[in-house]
């Protein structure tokens, strides 16, 4: 019997390095918490928003104790304290009037300037593809990450459309995923082509009513509602209520084979 052919499967398919250089903080003008995948694979990137009125502290242990295989975290802290609190709170944009009183229709500009300046130094210098990083946004950070996954699609569009003008045409590509955790989009997409990114909306009994999921549908082809009593984030303690969340993971986080696999073909004698 003649031995087997053996040889390694193509890396060729993998072109993004295995181990991703860590974010710099002379590029992200926010505090930040990052950690590489504790596999020392890192193939995905779960960006953590948090709420009005938090840190990123609590999101990057969050992002930690998920220990989702082959995924590195990074827990933005928002950019602007909240005022009329002797605190450290933040908000992602100014969300209360002189009074006190919160926006009706607040100005995200000040946070979607700084998810696009992280998106693109995630993309350039640290070398992650964009379909390997994935959102996750609570309440105020859940209408940052949705509106910031919509502002990425439309530029993708542009330079898409820009490109069919020249000999180089360039594929559109969206981020790999989203999840919002109550929160609303902050406005009502108007789009040439809804945005491929799947998503995933964990919203309360009493919360994104009147079109407000309606508008996530505008604006995204693929939208999982999800639908649970209480109150806030995903209760810990609750694992029915982490579930639908963590399934979502599993089918759109990525994985990359390890090292030294083998393809073993027969060669059959002529």
């Amino acid at each position: 019997m003649d031995s087997p052919d053996i040889h390694v499967l193509a890396e060729a398919s993998v072109p993004s390095p295995r181990v991703k250089p860590a974010p710099q903080t002379s590029v992200i003008h926010t505090q930040f918490s990052y950690s590489p995948s504790d596999d020392g694979t890192d193939e995905n990137l779960l960006i953590l928003l948090h709420g009005l009125g938090d840190t990123n502290v609590p999101f990057a242990r969050l992002g930690r104790s998920l220990k989702l295989p082959q995924t590195a975290t990074l827990a933005l802290r928002a950019p602007d304290l909240v005022p009329f609190l002797y605190e450290q709170a933040f908000q992602w944009y100014p969300s209360f009037d002189q009074l006190g009183d919160l926006i009706e229709r607040p100005d995200p500009t000040p946070a979607l300037n700084l998810l696009k300046n992280v998106l693109g130094h995630l993309t350039g210098e640290c070398g992650w593809p964009p379909h390997r990083i994935h959102l996750f946004g609570f309440a105020q950070g859940g209408s940052v990450a949705a509106e910031a996954c919509l502002q990425w699609w439309r530029r993708e569009l542009e330079l898409s459309s820009q490109s069919r003008m020249t000999d180089k045409e360039t594929h559109v590509r969206p981020l790999g995923s989203l999840v919002i955790i109550s929160g609303p989009l902050l406005s009502y997409p108007t789009l040439s082509k809804p945005c491929e990114t799947p998503i995933l909306v964990f919203r309360r009994p009493r919360e994104l009513k009147n079109g407000a999921l309606d508008a996530f549908r505008k604006g995204f082809s693929r939208v999982k509602d999800v639908e649970r009593a209480g109150e806030g984030m995903p209760r810990a303690s609750l694992r029915e209520e982490w579930q639908p969340i963590l399934e979502f993971w599993s089918e759109v986080l990525g994985w990359r084979p390890g090292d030294g696999l083998y393809e073993v073909t027969a060669k059959t004698s002529s």
